[in-house]
């Protein structure tokens, strides 16, 4: 009870010391914005050949494990965040979702890429408003205490608070039991940095899904409901007594998601804000209808190739990199090895010897940062 406490009061103080920042007109939850022109040539960056709702949008930006460098001072690693565009901050929550996507669509009952794409546009919007008053990824709040000592200590897009990360303060709530996602320490490196900050995010919301079903019996939409309404203030439950906080946070958020979606604004520069009027028709009547009826669930999540059609022997194949033996290099070779570090799944002696790509003779998080690293075309060849 005392760690609930802890944390129930420290976000109070935050959302009311948010409220305040936008009646001053700084930066805040409740703020208002400018919309940005766009140029023909920046409404896509992804080839739009690709099919999206089957392979994601191919990280057209390149962005790697991370956004900035591990050796970075504070200072340097916000200035390139800082720096990105409405568009570059899209595409850098899309990669992460790409990146994970087999994991997300069973926990959120989505089967629908881009209307995910939409939510998280939605909770970034509805938390930093997705760097459109020239923020870029570089949004920060609840850090006057010192760096980790309030657990509403937030940044980045999705404001992804201290809490998710391992080794955060003991006395805080836990958020360890995502093994299917790599769990970052806390770090000044690891915490400012916006891919990282998208991951820790997008892991923070699986966990209170799994809170939602587990701890309070949610289901439906209102599964992920509850996990926003967490997001924010640490509870999944649902008891219908505090309406005017859903309908200002995890209504708001699924308000602002369709807009994105059916406005067509997924990929461009173009971005809305809390409160925005050109999305009031969105947010009547039942705004989580156009959702749709998934399930979201528990279930064991399985990267296991599918199985040949004809009694063929799958090859072995001997391509460094291919830890699922299937003759190529892909985002499913890196859940395979993410899975095998978390301890969930074991490697055949082939697919071991493929995914040292180090070639320092051990499979470790090495292996993934530089698996990561090739599928982002950082690299072009392993060492």
């Amino acid at each position: 009870m005392k760690k609930k406490i802890l944390k129930k009061s420290v976000c109070a103080s935050l959302c009311f010391g948010l409220v305040i920042s936008s009646l001053s007109g700084t930066t805040g939850l409740f703020r208002t914005a400018s919309p940005v022109s766009v140029s023909a040539n920046e409404e896509m960056a992804h080839d739009p050949s690709r099919d999206v709702q089957k392979d994601g949008v191919g990280n057209p930006f390149n962005y790697g494990e991370r956004n900035t460098p591990e050796n970075g001072t504070d200072e340097e690693i916000r200035a390139i965040n800082h720096k990105m565009t409405v568009q570059e901050v899209k595409y850098c929550l899309y990669k992460e979702i790409d990146e994970h996507w087999d994991l997300i669509r069973v926990r959120f009952g989505q089967n629908n890429r881009e209307m995910v794409y939409a939510l998280f546009l939605g909770l970034g919007t509805r938390e930093s408003t997705l760097g459109g008053n020239g923020d870029g990824a570089d949004i920060e709040t609840a850090h006057s205490e010192g760096f980790g000592v309030s657990s509403a200590h937030a940044y980045g897009t999705m404001q992804t608070a201290v809490t998710a990360f391992l080794d955060c303060n003991p006395t805080f709530m836990k958020e360890d039991d995502v093994p299917e996602m790599f769990q970052y320490s806390l770090t000044h490196a690891n915490f400012y940095d916006a891919v990282i900050s998208n991951h820790m995010g997008i892991r923070k919301c699986i966990h209170f899904i799994r809170s939602a079903i587990v701890d309070y019996n949610l289901e439906g939409y209102q599964i992920v409901r509850g996990a926003l309404k967490a997001f924010n203030t640490g509870w999944a439950n649902y008891t219908g007594e505090d309406d005017g906080y859903y309908k200002n946070y995890p209504d708001e958020i699924i308000s602002l998601a369709r807009w994105y979606y059916e406005e067509g604004h997924l990929y461009d520069n173009v971005f809305t804000w809390t409160n925005d009027e050109k999305v009031s028709k969105y947010r009547q009547g039942n705004v989580w209808e156009w959702w749709g009826d998934g399930v979201p669930s528990l279930a064991e999540i399985s990267t296991e190739p599918q199985p040949p059609v004809s009694e063929t022997p799958e090859p072995d194949s001997t391509l460094k990199g291919d830890v699922n033996l299937d003759e190529k290099i892909d985002v499913t070779d890196l859940s395979v090895l993410s899975l095998t570090l978390a301890d969930k799944k074991e490697l055949s002696p082939q697919a071991k010897i493929n995914a040292d790509v180090t070639g320092d003779s051990n499979v470790n998080l090495a292996d993934l940062a530089t698996l990561r690293q090739f599928l982002s075309k950082i690299i072009t060849a392993f060492p």
